[in-house]
């Protein structure tokens, strides 16, 4: 395969994963936020958190950059379950929890006004992106020892079982089991965050094509590690995702036993994204014939993306179709410090106890 792990990696880092200037804002959105919300609780006498917790790509750190900026924040808000009791003493509906949270962070500053949604509030922002917040609440009951156990609820169209730090916690556990490399972010993380790239870059693709949370599941099945070349591994685990939607297109969620992520035996959103792995690996092809140049080999990586990003590093010579340059003498790329990274400075916020499910 002709080696473009040098140019794979420059895109990862210049158009894939996101700039320190938009994490920022987004961290100083979702901390405002919280402020918001605190106080407008406080106002309202209703009752304060016991927690918040960022969840979801965000936390993950597999956010990748979007041209209209179309970013989902999600960032939990948690309470104890007798903390939420309306006023004959019940416990408070999911609705009414939402609806709370939603009048709390609505203090007349958005231009579009904060909605109660049917798994969150969301919060819109005039940058292109929203924040979600999920509304979760802490249930202690008595088991059988005389003990409490503790687990986590949603506010669904019900309360539901669930709570999406143990998502994050798989994958973080996922990114340090696989990943060949211990610096960087490690490369599944980089993997699953150009895969989502592919799929986001087509705009008529976007309402018909597996969505982030179903094709890191499927990264995490299918991975395929190479320390040396980051396009073998992009490429390999394009092609294992591939052939698995060919013998299976229900993905299972991964922390949530009898859940799946897709719907039904043949999930379009799936079926979609398998099939335009199938165009991806065909464009490219030319990487394995003995007389493919590096000009042909940017041009296919380019289609795949749907970018001129990769043709734009062309040299004069490559121009002119120079086949020079097959093996680009490219050692351990992973531990080299060419690849950067993000992560939140912040400190997690909610520590993991029980319970199952991810919200979104």
């Amino acid at each position: 395969m002709f080696d473009c792990a040098k140019e794979v990696l420059g895109y990862h880092d210049d158009e894939t994963t996101l700039p320190q200037a938009q994490r920022d804002e987004m961290r100083s959105r979702r901390d405002s936020n919280r402020t918001r919300v605190r106080n407008g609780l406080a106002k309202n006498d209703d009752p304060s958190p016991r927690e918040f917790a960022s969840q979801g790509s965000y936390e993950m750190k597999t956010m990748v950059q979007h041209p209209e900026k179309d970013y989902d924040i999600d960032d939990g808000i948690y309470f104890e379950k007798e903390d939420l009791k309306g006023r004959n003493g019940a416990d408070k509906s999911a609705l009414l929890a939402r609806q709370m949270v939603r009048d709390a962070v609505d203090d007349g500053s958005f231009k579009r006004s904060p909605e109660a949604r049917k798994n969150c509030v969301r919060v819109y922002y005039e940058a292109g992106y929203h924040v979600d917040i999920p509304v979760y609440r802490r249930v202690v009951t008595k088991n059988w020892l005389g003990g409490e156990d503790v687990h986590y609820e949603l506010a669904a169209s019900d309360w539901k079982r669930s709570d999406a730090r143990d998502v994050t916690e798989w994958f973080v556990g996922e990114n340090k089991r696989q990943s060949p490399d211990t610096s960087n972010g490690r490369q599944l993380r980089r993997i699953c965050r150009e895969i989502k790239k592919f799929s986001q870059s087509r705009a008529g693709w976007k309402s018909q094509i597996a969505g982030g949370f179903m094709i890191t599941k499927l990264v995490t099945e299918c991975y395929r590690a190479n320390a040396a070349r980051e396009d073998t591994a992009l490429y390999d685990t394009m092609r294992a995702i591939r052939d698995r939607l060919n013998w299976n297109l229900v993905v299972d969620h991964p922390v949530t036993p009898n859940e799946t992520i897709t719907k039904g035996n043949d999930d379009p959103k799936a079926r979609f994204l398998r099939d335009k792995l199938t165009d991806a690996l065909s464009w490219l092809d030319v990487l394995f014939k003995s007389d493919c140049t590096r000009k042909d080999a940017l041009a296919a990586w380019d289609k795949v993306f749907n970018t001129d990003y990769f043709s734009a590093l062309l040299g004069d010579e490559d121009k002119d179709d120079d086949k020079g340059g097959r093996s680009q003498g490219f050692p351990n790329i992973l531990n080299s410090g060419l690849v950067k990274d993000w992560s939140d400075s912040a400190p997690r916020d909610a520590v993991r106890k029980e319970g199952g499910g991810r919200y979104a």
